[in-house]
C-alpha cells in the first residue's frame, strides 16, 4: 500500500522557511518597535533602532563585497555593536567570528588566518594587541575601528573607517535574505585549544535558532525580561543569548567590565531580571559588602556554568536572594545544551542537600535530542548507579556542523553518532548527569578554558626546565587555576617568578600558571607523567593555604 503522506505534500514557500535567529529581530521591530531593547551607559536603543542599525551594518559589508563564504571577525566587548553583530553580519550573508578578548597576538592572527577572516571590527580597547596581530598575519584585511563613548583608557581607533561611519553608509531598509539552507554557518566560534591550536566551531542557522529559543524554555524566562551583559558575547557568541533576546522581546544592558559593584549597581538601576556567568561572577556577588546590594528588592535568576560551581557559591547565591540554575555545555554545543532542572521537592531539603541537586549536569535542554553517559569505547549507556564513569555525549540540532577545515576531528568527535565531550561523568539514580572528572587535561578558569598541553609546552622552553606537568587547582575566586609542576636540569637556579615572567611574555596572563611547584615529577615506567597524582598535591596544597 502507497503512503498517503508521501506524495502532493510537498514543501514549498508557503507552508516551509529555513530557520535563522536573524527573524526574532525583525519581529521585535515589528511588535515592540518603541521598546528599549539595548541599554549602554547613556545609549539607549529600540528594538526598530537596533534593528535598522544591524541592517545598516548588514548593507554596508555587503557593499564592500562581502557575503556567502566570508568571515567577519570582531574584537569587541559587550556593547551596543557586538550585539548589533550577531544580526547585521549574518544578514549580510557572512559568517561572524567573535573573539576572545582575553587571548595573545599569536592567537588571534592564527584565528584570522584560519578563518580566512575578509574584515575586523575592533574596538580601540584592544589597538595594541590587534596590531600586533595584524603584522603576524602579513595580509591585508579590512579593519573597522569601534570608539565606545563608554571607554575612556587608552588605545587608537584602528581601520579605515569608523564602525559608525559605516552604518551612515548603509541601508537602514536592507533587504536581507533568509538563508536558502538553515544549514548553512552563522558563526564560527574557536576553541581555547586543549592540543594545539584552537579548532574552529562551526554553527548552523538552525542550531543558533533553536538553542535561541531553547534558553527561553529551558530557564523559564517571560517575555520582555531584563538581561544583563555578564557573559561575554565572544563566547559561544554569549551562549546565542543576543539571539534569544531578540525571540524575547526584552531588554540588553550591555556592560564592558565584569565588576561586583557594576554589576550590582546595573541591576538595581534597570531591574535587571537575568544574567550568566561563570561561578567566579557569582562569587563576586556573594562576597560584595551587603550595602553595595541593598536596594535590590525584586526577584533576580541567574545561570552559572563552566566548572561545576562550588556548593558556597549556590548556597550564597541563595542566601542573597539569587535563584541560580546549573546548565552545562560546551563551544561545540552552541554554550548550554544540558540544564539542571530543579524539581518542586528540592525545596523542602535542607540547604545542602538542594546545593547538591542543583550542582549537577542535569538533563538535556529542551531542543537537544539526547544527553546520555556511556563506555566510549562500546558505546553502551553507563547504568544510573551514580558510581559507573563514562564519557558524556550529546546528540540533536544543538550540537555544531564540525570543526573548520580539520574533517578528522569532526569524524572523530562524532563517531558512533554522538558528540563526544570529553567529560567524565556518571549517571545518578534520578537520571541527573554528575561530572566527576575530565578526560582532557583542561582547566577551566574563570569560565575560559586553558590549555595544560600549551602552558607546558611553553615551560619547556625555558633552558632550566627539564620537565613541566600542569594541572588545575582550586581557587576560590577563578574555580581552578593552572598549578605547575616543575623538574629543573641539574645546576639549574630557576624562580616562581622568573618562570611567571617567561610564561607572561609568551601567552595569555590568564593562562599563566598561578602556582609553581618544584619537585621530581612521578612518572610511569614507560616515562608517562602520572597527572592523576598531580591533582591530588595541588588539591591537597590548595587546601592547605
Amino acid at each position: 500500500m502507497s503512503n498517503p503522506y508521501a506524495s502532493g505534500l510537498a514543501k514549498n514557500a508557503a507552508n516551509y522557511t529555513p530557520l535563522t535567529p536573524l527573524s526574532f529581530i525583525e519581529r521585535s521591530a515589528y511588535v515592540y518597535p518603541e521598546r528599549c531593547a539595548v541599554i549602554h551607559g547613556r545609549r539607549r536603543y529600540t528594538w526598530k533602532e537596533s534593528y535598522a542599525r544591524s541592517r545598516r551594518l548588514a548593507s554596508a559589508l555587503k557593499s564592500r563585497g562581502l557575503g556567502e563564504g566570508d568571515t567577519v571577525a570582531v574584537m569587541l566587548n559587550n556593547t551596543p555593536e557586538m550585539f548589533e553583530c550577531h544580526f547585521g553580519v549574518p544578514m549580510s550573508g557572512a559568517v561572524l567570528n567573535t573573539l576572545n578578548t582575553r587571548l595573545d597576538a599569536e592567537s588571534i592572527a592564527f584565528m584570522l588566518n584560519h578563518g580566512e577572516a575578509s574584515a575586523l571590527i575592533v574596538d580601540r580597547e584592544y589597538s595594541a594587541m590587534v596590531k600586533q596581530a595584524l603584522a603576524l598575519l602579513q595580509r591585508e584585511i579590512l579593519v573597522i575601528g569601534v570608539d565606545d563613548p563608554e571607554y575612556a583608557g587608552p588605545g587608537e581607533r584602528l581601520g579605515s573607517i569608523e564602525y559608525e561611519a559605516l552604518l551612515s553608509l548603509g541601508d537602514p531598509e536592507f533587504a536581507w535574505q533568509n538563508p536558502d539552507d538553515e544549514w548553512n554557518a552563522i558563526s564560527l566560534n574557536y576553541t581555547s585549544g586543549t592540543t594545539g591550536n584552537p579548532k574552529g566551531v562551526v554553527y548552523h542557522h538552525r542550531g543558533a535558532y533553536l538553542n535561541a529559543v531553547s534558553n527561553i524554555v529551558s530557564w523559564g524566562m517571560p517575555p520582555a525580561s531584563v538581561y544583563l551583559w555578564t557573559l561575554p558575547m565572544f563566547h559561544c557568541n554569549g551562549w546565542c543569548f543576543p539571539w534569544t533576546m531578540a525571540a524575547n522581546s526584552g531588554t540588553n544592558v550591555c556592560l564592558r567590565r565584569i565588576e561586583p559593584k557594576l554589576i550590582l549597581d546595573a541591576i538595581r538601576e534597570h531591574k535587571v531580571t537575568h544574567y550568566c556567568g561563570a561561578p567566579i561572577v557569582h562569587s563576586l556577588l556573594v562576597n560584595a559588602p551587603a550595602e553595595w546590594r541593598a536596594g535590590i528588592e525584586h526577584k533576580v535568576f541567574a545561570l552559572v556554568a563552566a566548572a561545576p560551581p562550588p556548593a558556597s557559591v549556590i548556597e550564597g547565591m541563595e542566601n542573597i536572594g539569587f535563584s541560580i540554575t546549573h546548565v552545562y555545555g560546551l563551544t561545540e554545543t552552541y554554550g548550554p545544551a544540558a540544564v539542571c532542572a530543579k524539581q518542586d521537592e528540592w525545596d523542602r531539603l535542607p540547604i545542602e542537600a538542594r546545593t547538591e541537586r542543583n550542582g549537577r549536569q542535569g538533563v538535556r535542554y529542551h531542543m537537544q535530542e539526547g544527553v546520555t553517559v556511556m563506555d566510549s569505547e562500546t558505546m553502551t549507556p553507563v547504568p544510573w548507579d551514580g558510581e559507573t564513569m563514562g564519557e558524556i555525549m550529546f546528540r540533536g540540532n544543538l550540537v555544531m556542523k564540525g570543526y573548520l577545515k580539520n574533517p578528522d576531528a569532526t569524524e572523530d568527535s562524532f563517531r558512533g553518532g554522538w558528540y563526544h565531550t570529553g567529560d567524565l561523568a556518571v549517571m545518578q539514580p534520578d537520571g541527573y548527569i554528575k561530572i566527576r572528572d575530565r578526560s582532557k587535561d583542561v582547566i577551566i578558569s574563570g569560565g575560559e578554558n586553558i590549555s595544560s598541553v600549551e602552558v607546558e609546552d611553553t615551560l619547556y622552553r625555558h633552558p632550566g626546565v627539564m620537565a613541566a606537568a600542569v594541572v588545575a587547582s582550586p581557587d576560590e575566586k577563578w574555580g581552578e587555576v593552572p598549578c605547575a609542576f616543575i623538574e629543573l636540569r641539574e645546576g639549574s637556579q630557576v624562580t616562581a617568578d622568573e618562570l611567571r615572567e617567561f610564561c607572561r611574555s609568551r601567552m595569555a596572563h590568564f593562562k599563566v600558571p598561578k602556582k609553581f611547584i618544584f619537585e621530581p615529577l612521578p612518572k610511569t615506567s614507560t616515562g608517562k607523567i602520572q597527572k592523576f597524582i598531580l591533582r591530588e598535591r595541588a588539591r591537597s596544597a590548595a587546601a592547605i593555604e
